[in-house]
């Protein structure tokens, strides 16, 4: 970003968080934010330190590799041991747990499991290997599912055979509802993902003031950009009002961007039933390839066993995810479970809520502490 000192002013921060303050008129509010992006933008720049008393935050299921069921790790991991098949995937999914072993040990077993940063990548290794078949790992919510669906689009017209997708994509609506419909949850916003909203734009969210009376705004990922969408949230609450706002509009248009949601409708279809971490099964809520690109779906092409398997019972991830809980709430969060030996999902991904505050929040309340700098407590 070319003005990134903009959005980290202090001086611009500081008279933020007083107008939040002012605004909120000292009555509790909580907002979750959806987006694992912004919960490490919260972290890192202690967001959640200088916020006044009555205003908190809690964290969402935006994180993609988080929701992941630890039964589709073993999905894939069965995939990457299968004879002659060269597995890929993105970096963040290879230290994720299943219920015996993750990826980068099945790698150690002697499955050919590499990383890949695209899935044009993938792709090239299949072209590469004519004589194997090569998988993709796909995950991620509509951020990431149009490249997935560009691959395939490239790997029909190449008439590429030995190449397919082990889907995983995921889309946002449906958790942001199952969580709204959780008895144990109250919330008085939501802070929108700003990665999503650049392809689906804001109108997918107009159902949560219609339907549950609740405002969202969409941000950005900077310090001030979140700052700014609090401030916003708090201001329609204390008019009265109810609604969907844009804070990012630098990125986010209302219509989200067209044709990649028409390369989406074009290769994907709504699974009927897809499992999420902590929430369940939630209905339409999974993407699969649609019957034109059926020849690409390793789930056909392969046996998958497609086992559900529980979460261990000493890990919390899911319980972090609805919001119910922060981080340092889970018995095991670290000590047990740490980024180096990860029990859970939420401590394994760069974007997930137990990684980020390991990394960022036991810092920022030690160097606040030693330089007696008061913050909110736990």
């Amino acid at each position: 970003m070319r003005f990134v000192d903009e959005y980290r002013d202090p001086a611009a921060a500081r008279r933020a968080v007083e107008e939040i303050g002012i605004v909120s008129g000292g009555e509790h509010r909580k907002f979750m934010e959806v987006c694992g992006g912004h919960t490490h933008t919260i972290y890192k720049h202690g967001i959640e330190n200088v916020l006044p008393e009555n205003v908190e935050l809690v964290h969402g299921p935006g994180c993609p590799v988080c929701v992941i069921p630890m039964g589709r790790v073993d999905d894939a991991i069965n995939l990457a041991e299968q004879p002659g098949v060269i597995f890929t995937s993105f970096g963040d999914m290879m230290r994720v747990p299943g219920s015996t072993s993750n990826l980068l040990e099945a790698k150690a077993r002697g499955a050919d499991v590499r990383m890949v940063y695209s899935p044009l990548d993938a792709l090239r290794i299949a072209q590469a290997n004519p004589d194997r078949q090569v998988v993709f790992f796909a995950i991620g919510f509509e951020t990431t599912a149009p490249s997935t669906a560009i691959t395939l689009l490239k790997a029909k017209e190449a008439g590429v055979t030995n190449f397919s997708v082990f889907c995983n994509h995921v889309t946002i609506v449906p958790p942001i509802k199952a969580i709204l419909e959780s008895p144990d949850l109250r919330l008085d916003g939501f802070i929108g993902p700003g990665h999503v909203s650049t392809v689906i734009g804001n109108r997918p969210y107009r159902f949560l003031p219609a339907q549950y009376g609740k405002p969202l705004v969409t941000a950005g990922f900077e310090p001030l950009d979140i700052l700014q969408a609090i401030l916003m949230l708090v201001r329609q609450l204390r008019d009265g009002r109810c609604e969907v706002e844009n804070q990012y509009t630098r990125a986010v248009r209302d219509e989200g961007n067209v044709r990649a949601l028409q390369i989406l409708g074009q290769v994907f279809e709504l699974r009927p039933h897809f499992e999420w971490r902590g929430l369940g099964f939630i209905s339409h809520s999974g993407l699969k390839l649609s019957e034109a690109f059926a020849d690409w779906d390793a789930e056909l092409r392969f046996q998958v066993p497609g086992v559900r398997v529980a979460d261990p019972k000493a890990c919390q991830c899911g319980e972090v995810l609805k919001g119910v809980i922060k981080p340092w709430e889970c018995k095991v969060f670290g000590t047990a479970c740490t980024p180096e030996t990860p029990i859970g999902t939420c401590m394994v991904s760069s974007e997930g809520a137990c990684a980020a505050y390991y990394n960022y929040g036991r810092f920022t309340r030690e160097a606040a502490a030693s330089a007696r700098i008061p913050v909110r407590s736990a």
